[in-house]
């Protein structure tokens, strides 16, 4: 199984070890030698996010951003999905939490800026999960401003609040950003991601808990990881827009 250590400060940043290998007592604060880190799986450090930050309202929407999230993983797998693109629908909004990416705007708020949850989210899954995870979820606004562009009635049906963000992100995409859009190798699966995310703001269907999907989560984790906080980061190229390292 796949872990996350939690250490105290002081703990070498980013360290990773294979599996078998995690050196528990080798930091020990005030010099315990009986120290040993809190070892935990991501999922379970993902299962917390849902059960705590996870109930409160979602950017003005009818559900919680928990409720949101699972709704479009089950979307996903009703459709067939292949095991990494539903945990990518799964945790697209990932980046809302307030542990993964502070932010002074309310619980209850419309954001008033745009801080870029799509790249937080997938920085921080990136600890655990491969690009067939984390890319849908990197590109998930992108594809939002892409169908804006390229579908006429496809603004019209974005909830108020969908509205109020895609304002914030950037607005739909130009015929030069569509063909850059296009050409990247996870767009389709960004793209099932976002009509996932349209729909998935149900308040009267039934939703799975996130027990129903802790195994597929579980299968798709693949490191460890030193310490669980530390969010890996790698430069952007653009070209017209803002696009994943290449």
């Amino acid at each position: 199984m796949a872990l996350a250590v939690s250490t105290p400060a002081g703990t070498p940043s980013g360290t990773t070890y294979a599996e078998g290998t995690l050196p528990l007592g080798k930091w020990h604060p005030n010099g315990d030698p009986d120290y040993a880190p809190r070892v935990i799986s991501p999922t379970d450090r993902i299962a917390e996010l849902f059960a705590r930050e996870g109930m409160r309202s979602y950017l003005g929407e009818q559900v919680s951003i928990a409720v949101h999230m699972l709704q479009t993983g089950a979307l996903a797998e009703k459709t067939g999905a292949a095991d990494a693109i539903v945990a990518a629908a799964l945790l697209h909004d990932v980046g809302h939490f307030e542990a993964v990416s502070p932010r002074p705007t309310r619980a209850r708020q419309l954001e008033e800026q745009d801080f870029r949850h799509q790249d937080s989210g997938a920085d921080w899954l990136a600890q655990w999960f491969s690009t067939e995870v984390t890319e849908p979820v990197r590109l998930h606004v992108l594809a939002k401003r892409y169908l804006c562009a390229v579908e006429r009635t496809y603004l019209a049906r974005l909830s108020p609040a969908s509205v109020h963000t895609l304002a914030l992100q950037g607005g739909p995409l130009t015929p030069a950003e569509v063909g850059e859009f296009e050409r990247m190798p996870h767009a389709q699966a960004a793209v099932n991601v976002r009509r996932w995310d349209d729909q998935a703001k149900d308040p009267g269907v039934a939703t799975p808990a996130f027990e129903h999907f802790r195994g597929l989560l579980s299968q798709l984790a693949t490191t460890f990881s030193v310490p669980a906080d530390h969010f890996p980061k790698g430069p952007l190229r653009a070209v017209g827009i803002e696009l994943p390292q290449s």
